[in-house]
Formats: structure tokens, C-alpha cells, sequence
């Protein structure tokens, strides 16, 4: 796969005084000038020879660790389930028992033991956290009973549109070190959004001072083939010009009829030592990712004289022209320097590109069986874009307080997104499909219309934060913070009226304790907020205040053998207030605002408890093991989010055999959720429970390290054959999950 870098001449107008370009092109033109920038170094660094004739290293960015060193940031060639620290919490680098919540770091090691390939897999197979799939290419995340929107790449939140998203929720994994995952409300570090979790994708770095890499090739069931490539270098003899690319490539069909996706990953970046203590890194990626024949909505639960259906898990809804294609571009900068005095300074710039284009067909209804009645057909195609810019800096460092040394981090961020959908309408095609039994695909396709507009937003996003962590004794510290944010978002589509809201000095506290009881198990305690705009308004016509989550959490958490096994115990409490709920009476008349008048009421609340392990039991024995269990309920005590499972087990673990066995490496693990419901209208027109009771996927791995550098894996997933699905609640559909599968690859290192 290539990526074409085109710089058009809107790009950059050069005058005789300065030399203007569109951020968009920023990074592409500071990626080849680091490479240009290699050359000239080598000349520096002969200046600066010792006089015993050998060159200056410089050490600041020397990112190695091994099996046995202590554990850092940086995730790959650790062998580890755990990290030394972590920063989505707050914008304090602490390690994780230092961090007042629950989180959990899905390291490189675990993602190359158990073929995660996508942050879907991270989602189905994290502490915590789960996806309820809507049918093949959309899903809801959601944590502790609530909903999450947004994904953070490198701590940048990246809101999306649910209704339109597709290509979010597959964003491949090739190019990040670890995924760190937060639970709670986290808006010192988001801003807007829900007191459910923050998912933070961290990218690999260009930190290798030698030529390293790896090939890796794969093939696997439903004839899905995959290949990636990782090499890092450095570009000049001192090292302090330092380049990465990574390349991946992964198509195959899949367990539904007609459905096939072809993925295609590119990321490039450099780490430049400007001096000893200044890096300047950057880079660019492109993912794309073309489905075929996707579905749109879920299977049918009843047929039309209100008996169950039981489809195949190869059924499908969609037609053989049927395509769902999403490119994401990103584009960044960043700038770090240490001052003399240990503080540090990062100025970021990051640019985002996500493009859609669908033509999907949308099938309604209760179908007769063998054909004695049909189902209705609605086609559609979309073209959708998001681009979104980011600004921010951050300062942080060690400051001195009453004989003690304390840490404070500050910074300030700008956020800007812009949404636009077209649809072409169809012409032809709502004919249905007279006999959904043996229907298999071959749907007409329609005659399109122009291209017309469908719906825009614009968002923006500004927050000035800072917190600190004051030593109060040797064995108690105190973590506060607060962030004052101002949103506004103006959007509008062809079904409803321009909506706008804007939100001004909103302020967001955090708050943490943690004490230590011994020298390896610390006891915590943290509160924490987060708010999310509404734009209904009361009966004046006033907008409502936002919605406001607020997160309680205490527990227990344990560091043992230098940091490679982390566990923690906690209980939790989540709440929403404020939220605006419809009276059913009319604004004032004489309010040209018009619509139903919203007053605030206190929204669902969820409580609960959860456990978790990771990292190193023994030696060569790694284990991530995690349960939550809640309950979540609404003022009146009624069940709320019911499609999100309140009981969550999610396990996995590997063994390298000892003595002359010790190239194999084993391993599995076991997700169990409990069941789900919802309910939907019947063909008798009534409300009827849907349910997907409890079940367990069991998957399976083994590893084989043949040479040094060559190894060979298989890796085994639902096992057991388990059939299970997911709901669609607002048409009352299903969609199945994936049934067993096998993947066999093969990995040389160098």
C-alpha cells in the first residue's frame, strides 16, 4: 500500500515575506524535513568530539527496557501485562497504584498474545469495558452502565458521531504502543462526555537508536489474510535523528454472507533531538478501511405471526452493491522540552480526516415464514467528513512546599470539529423483499438522485486545567485538580431544527487521596466530574445547565515485584444530575424558540464493584484477570441501559514452559458476560422482552519460538462455538457474533 502526500497549491502560497501553509500540511512537510534535517547533524556532531576523539550521545530520549529492568511508559519488548505508569487519569505521570481510579493498560505483550487487532478487541477483552454491536459496522462502548463517545489518541479525545461512525470502532492497532483505559467520569482529561470510561490509544515512538523491526504474516478462517511490517531506525551515527513506519494490510471475508473487509494501515514518525534536553517528534497515518456488503440494522427477532425467529449466523440484510468505506488521516507534532530545573514543557498540534462513503440497504419489518409475507426495503447512500484540530500545551514538574517536594501539572487545550453528511436519495428500491428465507443478496440495486445535504455540526471545545499532587507525609498524598472548559456546537440535519448550545466556564474538580498501608498495598479514595451539554430548554426558553456525572471510587490497589504485577480492588458509585427530562408542556408561545419545555432531574445511578490482576504471577506466567459488577437505576428504581451487561469477567493468561520446553509459550482466558435485555413492539403491536442470556467465550493460544528471531503462533477464539448476539434496541434487531475461528501467523524479528 502506498499513501500519496499531494500538496496543492491552496496548500502553501509563498510570497517574497513568508511562506503560509494549511495545518493539514504541517506535519507532512516537517516529516521530510527531519529526514533532511539528518544530514547537516552528522556535521554537528563531529563538532562536538571529546578530545579523546569519541562522539557526544546524547540520552535524554533513550526509551529501552527489557524483561528485567524496571518497568516505564513505553509498553514493547517489556514482556509485560502491566505498565510503570500511565496519564489519561490526569495530566500527572503516575504509576497505577499512584492513581486514585481504576485503570487498566492493555499492553503490546497482550495484544500480540491474544491477536488483538483492532480497539474492538481491546473493548471485548478489557476490565470493565464492552461493545454492544448494532449490526456489522457500527457499535456502542460502554462502561459501568453508561455510554462512551469519544476515543483519545496520544490524550486527544476524538468525539464521534455515533449514528455515522464505522471505521472508529475497527481503528487498528498497528501503530499504538498500549491502550490505557480509565473508568469513571474523567473530564479533567476529556472535557464533554459520559462518567463511563476514557479509552487513551498511545502511538509507538520513534525511540530506536539501531535498525530493529518485524515482519509478521497471518491467515485464518473465512480466508482472512494479513501482513505487517515495524522498523525503526536511526538516521544519523549520535542517534538523535531517529525514524519509524509501520505497514499493515488485512482483508478476508467473514462469518456473514457477502461480507468482506479489506484494511490498510500506514503510520510514519520521527523523534529529533534538537538538543540534549528538546525533542521535536512528529508523523502522519492513514487507515482505510473498504467493507463489502455490510449490514445496516440487524436481523428480524419475530416473524410475522409473532414466533421467534433462529437465523443462521451467516443471515444477512444487506445486498451484494452494498459497501460501508471510511478513511482516517492524522496528521501531529509535538515539542517536548526539560528545563533545567526537571519541569516539562509539550506543545502539540494534531489534525484528524475521517471520511465515509456507504451505500447500505435497510431492511424492516416481521417477515412470514417460508415466504407468506415480506419485508420492507429502504436504500440509502451517504458521504460524511470529519476533520478535527487540536492545540495544546502542558506544563508540569517538581515544586518544594512546607520541607516537602510536590508535583503540578498545568495546560491549556483547543478543540475544533467540523461534521458535514450528503446522501443521494433513491429513486427505485422500496419494493421489499418478498421471501426473507431465501433471500441471499441479490437486491436491485436503485437508481440514485442528486447528491444532497444531509446534516452538518460544528463543535468547539477550549479547556484550561491543573492539578497537582502535594506529598502531605511519606505515606499520604493529596491529588487535586480542576478544569475550567467552554463548549459550543451548532448542528442541524433535514429532519429537525438548527440546534445550538454553548456552555461557558463550566468547571470540572477532581479530587484524590491515596495512603500508603505498607510498602506495596495502597489504599485510595478519588471523586471525580464530568458534564455533557444538553440543548433542550425549560419552560422560558433558557437552556438547561449540562448534565453532570459525578464519580465516587474507594479501594485498595497493590504493586509487587518492582511494579510487574499490579492488582486493586474498588467500589464505586456513579451519578448523573440534572438531566432534562420533557413536561409535555409547549415553551411559552411568545418564545420564538418554540418545542416542549425540558426541566433537570437527577438522571441514572450506577454502583458497584470491581476486581482486577495484572501483570507478572510468576515467572514466565503473565495473567490479566478482571470482574465488575453493578447495578444501574434511574430516579424511580427502574433498570436503565439494560443492553449493557452488569456483570463482566474478563480473563486471559499465558505460561512459558519451563526446561527444554521453554520455546513454547500457552495460554487462554475465558470473557464472560451476564445477560442483556431490552424491550421491543411485536407484530401484535405490544412490548415484548428480548433477551441474550449469560455466556462465555473461551479462546485459546500457543506460541512456538523456533529460532531467535522466527516464531510461529495460533490463536483459537470462541472455541466452544458459542452463539450469542447483540440488540439493536430501537428496531428490535439482533446481530450475531463471531463464531469460532482460527488464526495462524508467523513473526520474524530482527
Amino acid at each position: 500500500m502506498s499513501l500519496l502526500v499531494t500538496l496543492r497549491q491552496q496548500d502553501a502560497v509563498v510570497t517574497h515575506s513568508s511562506v503560509a501553509l494549511r495545518p493539514l500540511a504541517l506535519a507532512v512537510h516537517m516529516l521530510a524535513a527531519g529526514i533532511a534535517f539528518a544530514a547537516p547533524s552528522v556535521h554537528a556532531e563531529e563538532a562536538q568530539k571529546t578530545e579523546a576523539g569519541s562522539a557526544i550521545t546524547l540520552d535524554a530520549t533513550a526509551i529501552s527496557s527489557t524483561a528485567d529492568s524496571q518497568l516505564g511508559d513505553v509498553t514493547e519488548d517489556t514482556q509485560s501485562y502491566t505498565t510503570g505508569s500511565a496519564r489519561t487519569a490526569t495530566p500527572l505521570k503516575m504509576s497505577l497504584r499512584e492513581t486514585p481510579q481504576s485503570v487498566t493498560v492493555v499492553t503490546q505483550q497482550r495484544m500480540q498474545d491474544q491477536d488483538l487487532q483492532t480497539i474492538t478487541d481491546v473493548v471485548n477483552n478489557t476490565t470493565g469495558i464492552s461493545m454492544n454491536r448494532y449490526e456489522t459496522s457500527r457499535g456502542q462502548i460502554n462502561a459501568r452502565g453508561f455510554e462512551l463517545n469519544s476515543l483519545m489518541i496520544d490524550g486527544v479525545p476524538t468525539i464521534y458521531e455515533q449514528p455515522w461512525s464505522s471505521g472508529e470502532i475497527f481503528s487498528s492497532l498497528a501503530m499504538y504502543d498500549r491502550v490505557e483505559v480509565v473508568r469513571g467520569a474523567n473530564g479533567l482529561m476529556t472535557g464533554a462526555g459520559d462518567p463511563s470510561a476514557s479509552i487513551n490509544m498511545v502511538r509507538k515512538r520513534a525511540n530506536s537508536r539501531e535498525l530493529k523491526g518485524s515482519v509478521e504474516l497471518s491467515a485464518g478462517t473465512w480466508d482472512t489474510y494479513g501482513t505487517e511490517a515495524d522498523i525503526s531506525t536511526a538516521l544519523n551515527e549520535a542517534g538523535t535523528v531517529r525514524a519509524r513506519l509501520v505497514g499493515e494490510t488485512n482483508e478476508g471475508d467473514s462469518w456473514i454472507d457477502m461480507n468482506s473487509t479489506q484494511r490498510e494501515t500506514l503510520y510514519g514518525t520521527m523523534d529529533i533531538d534538537l538538543t540534549e534536553d528538546t525533542t521535536l517528534w512528529f508523523g502522519l497515518s492513514r487507515q482505510e478501511t473498504n467493507s463489502d456488503s455490510p449490514m445496516w440494522g440487524g436481523l428480524p427477532v419475530w416473524y410475522a405471526d409473532g414466533s421467534r425467529t433462529d437465523w443462521s449466523r451467516s443471515k444477512s440484510t444487506s445486498a451484494d452493491w452494498s459497501k460501508w468505506d471510511t478513511t482516517y488521516e492524522t496528521y501531529f507534532v509535538n515539542l517536548d522540552h526539560t528545563f533545567a530545573n526537571d519541569w516539562k514543557l509539550n506543545l502539540s498540534y494534531n489534525r484528524g480526516e475521517r471520511n465515509g462513503d456507504s451505500s447500505l440497504l435497510y431492511l424492516s419489518g416481521n417477515p412470514g415464514r417460508n415466504g407468506s409475507s415480506g419485508m420492507y426495503s429502504f436504500p440509502a447512500t451517504y458521504k460524511t467528513e470529519t476533520t478535527q484540530d487540536d492545540y495544546s500545551i502542558r506544563v508540569d514538574g517538581p515544586f518544594s512546599l512546607l520541607g516537602r517536594e510536590h508535583d503540578l501539572a498545568f495546560g491549556y487545550v483547543d478543540s475544533k470539529q467540523e461534521f458535514d453528511a450528503d446522501s443521494l436519495d433513491a429513486q427505485t428500491g422500496f419494493g421489499g423483499v418478498a421471501n426473507f428465507d431465501s433471500y441471499n443478496g441479490d437486491f436491485p440495486e436503485p437508481i440514485w438522485g442528486p447528491r444532497s445535504d444531509y446534516g452538518y455540526s460544528e463543535t468547539r471545545q477550549k479547556g484550561l486545567y491543573a492539578a497537582t499532587r502535594l506529598n502531605v507525609t511519606d505515606d499520604l498524598k493529596v491529588i487535586l485538580g480542576a478544569r475550567e472548559s467552554w463548549y459550543e456546537k451548532t448542528s442541524d440535519d433535514i429532519y429537525s431544527e438548527v440546534s445550538k448550545t454553548d456552555v461557558d466556564n463550566e468547571v470540572t474538580p477532581y479530587a484524590g487521596l491515596v495512603y500508603d498501608l505498607t510498602e506495596n498495598i495502597s489504599a485510595y479514595a478519588s471523586y471525580t466530574e464530568i458534564f455533557l451539554p444538553q440543548s433542550v430548554r425549560d419552560s422560558s426558553g433558557q437552556q438547561l445547565d449540562p448534565i453532570v456525572g459525578e464519580s465516587n471510587e474507594i479501594g485498595l490497589k497493590g504493586e509487587f515485584y518492582d511494579g510487574r504485577l499490579n492488582a486493586s480492588a474498588a467500589v464505586f458509585q456513579i451519578k448523573q444530575d440534572n438531566l432534562g427530562q420533557s413536561t409535555g408542556v409547549l415553551i411559552d408561545p411568545s418564545n420564538p424558540m418554540g418545542g416542549y419545555a425540558y426541566e433537570a432531574s437527577e438522571g441514572a445511578t450506577s454502583e458497584g464493584f470491581e476486581l482486577e490482576v495484572s501483570g507478572e504471577l510468576a515467572n514466565n506466567w503473565n495473567a490479566s484477570v478482571g470482574y465488575t459488577q453493578f447495578t444501574a437505576e434511574d430516579a424511580d428504581d427502574n433498570d436503565v441501559n439494560t443492553l449493557y451487561p452488569t456483570k463482566l469477567l474478563r480473563t486471559f493468561t499465558t505460561y512459558r514452559l519451563p526446561g527444554v520446553l521453554n520455546k513454547l509459550v500457552i495460554g487462554g482466558g475465558v470473557n464472560w458476560q451476564d445477560s442483556i435485555y431490552t424491550y421491543a413492539t411485536n407484530p401484535a403491536g405490544n412490548p415484548e422482552k428480548i433477551e441474550q442470556d449469560a455466556y462465555a467465550l473461551v479462546n485459546l493460544m500457543a506460541r512456538y519460538e523456533f529460532t531467535e528471531n522466527l516464531s510461529g503462533q495460533l490463536n483459537a477464539n470462541n472455541v466452544t462455538d458459542e452463539k450469542y448476539f447483540d440488540i439493536f434496541d430501537a428496531y428490535g434487531a439482533m446481530t450475531y457474533g463471531a463464531p469460532r475461528s482460527l488464526t495462524a501467523s508467523a513473526k520474524y524479528r530482527f
